[in-house]
């Protein structure tokens, strides 16, 4: 496989990071057999690491990490052989992904991870993540946190021996007192630009859904993350619009409780929309002009089906959240 050079960000593999960013530390990642450079600095060990090399060899299946051992080592075996615990290969290669499977769409599948129960995993991927995060990455008190895990399976087995690869993730604290439904989020470089992203926003939303909380990303988003997320909020808040076809006009309120959004996240993307009407309502409440949505829908060609399938998470998991 060819060498990939992207720009590891949270959204768009097109933009770039900011000047003022620290240098890296680690100046090229090999993930499995996939080459390509990173961004920002990580918290690696100086003892295991050092202060700055040239690549890190990270395993693509359980993200243990190494140096450069010898060029005749294929990457995955160096891999495996220095810090997998395996002569030959990662045991976790002919295992299905850490935590339980919650959604099954397609070539793609998505796990729960309890942060405490699979700590150094998580600790792991949290280093690796730290390479393409600015200012976001818990590495350390993982524990409080789940993780999701955005896996590229084949399509009729996603547990085949091999071929099953985690390309993205985001995490979510147990219990935030801010309502916040995701705090770390990224699409792994040689997977982004694909849409990739909008399946884990919309999955944290589905869960703030199943949980009957309504609930938005950590704050302050950086200014990439804001991008990425007002995208899938116009898509989100247009579709929830448009449904409501019994209704000419509609408040803030309503339209956050469909979308089941932050009310300040929905202003803001109405704005954005330039969507919000001149007149208000008795109480002051903010109306939304249906027409002017559905014109801006038009114009920039937006598509509105959903990210996340409802019929795509596994049936076990959604009887535990009702009970």
């Amino acid at each position: 496989m060819p060498n990939v050079a992207h720009s590891p960000l949270v959204i768009s593999s097109r933009l770039t990071p900011s000047p003022k960013s620290a240098s890296p530390n680690v100046q090229q990642v090999a993930l499995g057999d996939i080459v390509f450079r990173t961004w920002y600095p990580s918290y690696y060990p100086e003892e295991i690491v050092g202060r700055d090399i040239d690549r890190l060899y990270v395993c693509q299946w359980c993200f243990k990490y190494c140096r450069e051992l010898s060029k005749k080592v294929s990457l995955v075996t160096a891999v495996a052989k220095a810090n997998c615990n395996s002569q030959k290969l990662c045991q976790a290669r002919v295992e299905p992904p850490p935590g339980r499977l919650i959604y099954l769409k397609g070539d793609y599948t998505i796990y729960e991870v309890d942060g405490e129960e699979d700590q150094l995993f998580c600790q792991n991927l949290s280093l690796f993540a730290k390479l393409f995060l600015d200012n976001k990455s818990v590495f350390f008190d993982v524990a409080s946190f789940n993780y999701y895990l955005l896996v590229l399976s084949p399509p009729d087995d996603p547990h085949a021996e091999g071929q099953s690869q985690v390309i993205g993730f985001f995490s979510k604290e147990k219990m935030s007192w801010d309502n916040n439904n995701l705090a770390c989020i990224l699409v792994f470089p040689p997977w982004q630009r694909k849409g990739l992203g909008k399946i884990l926003m919309g999955l944290s939303y589905e869960l703030s859904r199943l949980d009957d909380r309504v609930g938005g990303p950590e704050k302050p988003l950086s200014e990439l993350g804001r991008i990425g997320y007002l995208k899938f909020w116009q898509a989100r808040v247009a579709k929830a619009i448009l449904e409501m076809k019994n209704k000419t006009t509609l408040s803030v309120e309503e339209i956050a409780a469909a979308c089941w959004m932050l009310s300040e996240d929905v202003v803001s993307t109405l704005r954005e929309m330039d969507v919000l009407g001149t007149k208000r309502k008795n109480d002051g409440s903010i109306v939304v002009s249906k027409a002017r949505v559905r014109e801006w829908v038009t114009s920039n060609k937006v598509d509105l089906a959903p990210p996340v399938d409802e019929d795509g998470f596994a049936e076990d998991y959604l009887v535990e959240e009702e009970v």
